[in-house]
Formats: structure tokens, sequence, C-alpha cells
């Protein structure tokens, strides 16, 4: 029986509270920095990173390397995380620019602001709350991010026009994710994983 989406936002928030603060137990799919670096990552751009940083990085891709991003331009990711990629991006984005941070997940947003506190980095701010209903003002961002987050919205269709809603006219979105084929069955899905492995 397929879940609900309340039921699914609730095992997200279970499995991801997890992640940010015991990332050495997640077993089912790479974390880390070294999970970074297999996607693409500079390697020394993330070793300079401490690691309450990349530690609970969970993405499946690279979003910040599939368009240019420049100083002075606001940017929001979307399922932020512990952080990385808004950290990122608040320094390509510059002192000029600002970066909006929103994940679903309270202990995650808690452990992102403690990160780029420590890291002094001014430039980011980060929102609890699902991006089906995004806590931010319609055309705020010339940017938006996702790394591996909108497959685990149950509703994805609402999820998109929220991301469209807070871009400006003109604006993109740049994201890493994962889907399945048309080819694979139900029967390949209960023996592989439910949609959070």
């Amino acid at each position: 029986m397929a879940e609900t989406g309340a039921e699914i936002r609730a095992m997200v928030r279970e499995r991801f509270a997890s992640i940010a603060t015991a990332p050495e137990h997640e077993k089912k799919f790479p974390v880390g920095p070294q999970s970074a670096k297999t996607l693409g990552y500079d390697p020394e751009e993330i070793d300079r990173l401490p690691l309450s940083v990349t530690e609970s990085f969970a993405g499946v891709g690279n979003p910040l390397s599939l368009g240019e991003i420049h100083p002075g331009q606001t940017l929001v990711d979307l399922g932020s995380g512990a952080g990385l990629d808004s950290t990122l991006a608040a320094r390509r984005v510059g002192g000029t620019g600002k970066v909006l941070g929103v994940d679903l997940v309270e202990t995650m947003v808690e452990k992102a602001r403690r990160n780029v506190e420590g890291l002094g980095i001014g430039n980011v701010e980060y929102l609890h709350g699902a991006i089906e209903d995004l806590p931010l003002e319609d055309a705020v961002a010339d940017i938006a991010i996702s790394n591996g987050v909108f497959n685990l919205c149950p509703e994805k269709p609402k999820a998109l026009a929220e991301t469209y809603r807070v871009l400006r006219p003109g604006g993109w979105l740049l994201m890493a994710d994962i889907l399945l084929e048309d080819h694979v069955t139900l029967e390949e899905v209960a023996r592989l994983g439910t949609w959070s492995d």
C-alpha cells in the first residue's frame, strides 16, 4: 500500500534528522564529503569546509555545476540540508548577493544555521518549510537549486509550481535528482527499496 503525503513527509523528517545528527549511521545511500567529491564537487573546496558542513551532505549530483551563478544574485536552495550547497553558493553570489535555504527537517535547518554562523557567512538565511509551500515571497530569486529533493516530495507538481513562483522572470532552476525510468517494474522497486533508499 502506498504511503500518504503526510506519511512520506514524516519518514523524510525522521531519516534526514538522523543524517543531520548521526550521518555515520546512514548505510543505504552515500553521504558526506567523499560522496560530494564523487559527484563532481571540487575536492579542494570540499576539504576546506569544516566536517560539520560536509558530513550530512546527502545530494545526488552537483547542481552548482549546471549553470553560472553571479555576484549579486539571490539564490534559493530547496532542501538545503546542513548547508553544503548554500555555503558554496554564498561564496559565488558574494556580499551583495543572498542565499535562502529552505528545508523540511528542522534539525537540518538548525545545523545549517550553526554552520554558516561558525564560518562567519552573513548572506545566508535558513528557513524551515516544505517545498510544496515555500515560506518565501513571490519573485525573490534569480536562481533556485535542488539536490536530490524533488523525488522526496509527495506533491511534485505543487513543488515545481512553488519553485517557479519564487523565481523572478527569467530565473533558472538548477536541479540534480533521481527518477524511475518507465521500464522499471513495481517488482523491481520492491526489490531495490523504497522512495528513500
